[in-house]
């Protein structure tokens, strides 16, 4: 079955009422030092996070995905710190699982390569803004790690997931981790290495947070179909972040982000393959546009996009 998370917000009554209203059935957590516990002793306090969740839950809300302590170039890089920054995580992993939450994602330092493209924010109609990016505009330093850094890079990946894995198994918990954004060429979760992530482990636990969006950055609509093809029939497929873009780096050397109906993917057609393969878990309009009137506590495109998501459900179910 289908559902619908959105982001955390401020966890105040009147957002969770807000989000309530809308139809949504789920709250994200983005931030790896969100919860209580984390800036004091590195991982969650699970008392803590229990109270967080008892009170989604009093909402008719339950969480979906949390994201662990980031993984940074002290652990990267072999610096001081980075061994007790892989601790913290696995604890923390430990203390999600045993809070019985589903899904954990583990960021890592050095998987994007910032500077090989210009940001800006791009008009759409009616003047909202999106972000955009463009190789074409950026300076000239087209440069990457060497293939010995990358092996490196590589090399930190295994030991950290070497160490996760048992755990998310023994705990019951799903380990993701989410496609390079933005997905230029090497990066390790942008390009051929997105598959290595299965491939080393196979663990039922393991897989995808899978964005939509990020990967028609990198490919377009067909890209984004046969991955949800691949992935998705393996069962690898844990949750999905579902928004729309313009061109592609591949296509046009840059992209747009833009409102779900806006961009060149057709949404309906990527919920319909999400379906031939059997997903079952939640769409998350990520990078939502802000629009006109929005302030806080008032967020017209969250509830433009909840309210788009919901009427493509009732199709795909009707059909």
């Amino acid at each position: 079955m289908f559902r619908i998370s959105v982001w955390h917000g401020d966890l105040s009554d009147s957002y969770l009422k807000f989000v309530t209203q809308l139809g949504a059935d789920c709250i994200d957590f983005g931030g790896g030092n969100y919860f209580p516990g984390v800036a004091e002793q590195g991982y969650p306090d699970l008392d803590e996070l229990l109270k967080i969740k008892k009170k989604i839950h009093s909402w008719g809300l339950a969480i979906n995905r949390v994201t662990l302590p980031d993984l940074t170039e002290k652990y990267m890089l072999d610096q001081e710190g980075g061994e007790e920054e892989l601790e913290n995580g696995c604890k923390a992993l430990q203390v999600f699982a045993e809070a019985g939450l589903p899904i954990a994602r583990q960021r890592f330092a050095g998987d994007v390569f910032p500077w090989q493209t210009l940001s800006w924010r791009a008009p759409h109609r009616g003047g909202y803004l999106s972000r955009a990016e463009s190789r074409a505009l950026a300076e000239e330093d087209r440069s990457i790690p060497s293939a010995e850094e990358l092996d490196a890079w590589w090399a930190h990946f295994h030991r950290a997931f070497e160490r996760m894995v048992p755990i998310a198994e023994e705990g019951d918990i799903k380990l993701v981790v989410h496609p390079s954004d933005t997905p230029h060429p090497d990066t390790p979760f942008g390009s051929l290495g997105f598959h290595r992530v299965i491939d080393a482990f196979p663990s039922r636990n393991v897989g995808y947070l899978y964005c939509c969006g990020t990967r028609a950055e990198a490919g377009s609509t067909p890209l984004v179909l046969d991955e949800i093809n691949n992935y998705g029939r393996k069962g690898r497929i844990f949750m999905i972040h579902f928004r729309n873009v313009r061109g592609s780096l591949a296509t046009a050397g840059g992209f747009e982000e833009t409102l779900l109906d806006d961009g060149d993917m057709n949404m309906f057609k990527i919920l319909l393959e999400l379906k031939k393969v059997g997903f079952d878990g939640c769409l998350n309009p990520d990078h939502i546009p802000a629009l006109e009137g929005d302030r806080p506590g008032v967020q017209q495109g969250l509830a433009y996009s909840v309210g788009y998501i919901k009427a493509m459900l009732a199709a795909l179910a009707a059909i």
